[in-house]
């Protein structure tokens, strides 16, 4: 596993290739806990992911999109998330060019950020357990990312609020890659389908209505 580097390895694949560190909420507590550090980088999170990195950034990226943000917000989490979900599809180990992976803040405020989001973080983790696993591992896994490579291009789309069910059908999915559980990802599965119609339906409302205008204009 690289990050910055620009070079692809196999991913292992099957049930016993897996390393699991502790859970997400925990690895975020001891980056943000760690004295030693002055900054904490997207870099030091993948890292302590290890093999899990794919799940863990996945879900730091699309989280921010699942609230309502300021313009822009979408266009920047989402080329990352493109980019991870397209090397998930492909079945390649997650790496990260350095332009992303050495942006960073300070271990205070990140400290603050994690104090924030760690209980719910904590409860949902709680929530969820190895199951169905011929959903979460390979080739399975592979249809997942391209499912997400299509969430996280709608995600970048000018879509008023469009980016908020994309994103929650990708947290879904990265849950159920970080804990191995199969039943997450067929909610991921269902918001995914949801997602796509509404975006669908705002997109022909919005051309239906850019022709009528023309329609008038002309005529």
């Amino acid at each position: 596993m690289t990050v910055g580097d620009g070079e692809d390895g196999d991913r292992q694949e099957g049930h016993g290739s897996r390393k699991r560190g502790g859970r997400l909420s925990e690895i975020l507590a001891a980056i943000a806990a760690d004295a030693t550090r002055e900054r904490v980088s997207v870099a030091d999170i993948f890292d302590a992911m290890g093999d899990r990195a794919f799940g863990a950034l996945i879900l730091i990226f699309a989280l921010p999109n699942v609230v309502p943000t300021p313009p822009g917000t979408s266009a920047l989490t989402g080329a990352p998330l493109v980019f991870l979900s397209a090397q998930l599809m492909l079945g390649q180990s997650p790496w990260l060019p350095k332009i992303i992976a050495s942006r960073s803040m300070a271990r205070q405020d990140f400290a603050t950020i994690v104090g924030r989001v760690s209980p719910w973080l904590a409860r949902g983790e709680r929530m969820l357990k190895p199951r169905l696993g011929f959903l979460v591992y390979p080739p399975a896994e592979n249809l997942i990312g391209l499912v997400c490579l299509v969430l996280s291009a709608i995600l970048v789309l000018p879509i008023p609020l469009g980016n908020i069910l994309p994103a929650i059908a990708i947290c879904f999915f990265s849950f159920g890659i970080l804990e191995r559980d199969g039943a997450c990802v067929l909610i991921g599965a269902v918001t995914s389908a949801l997602s796509v119609t509404v975006v669908a339906g705002v997109i022909f409302a919005l051309v239906k209505g850019l022709v009528m205008l023309l329609t008038a204009t002309i005529f």
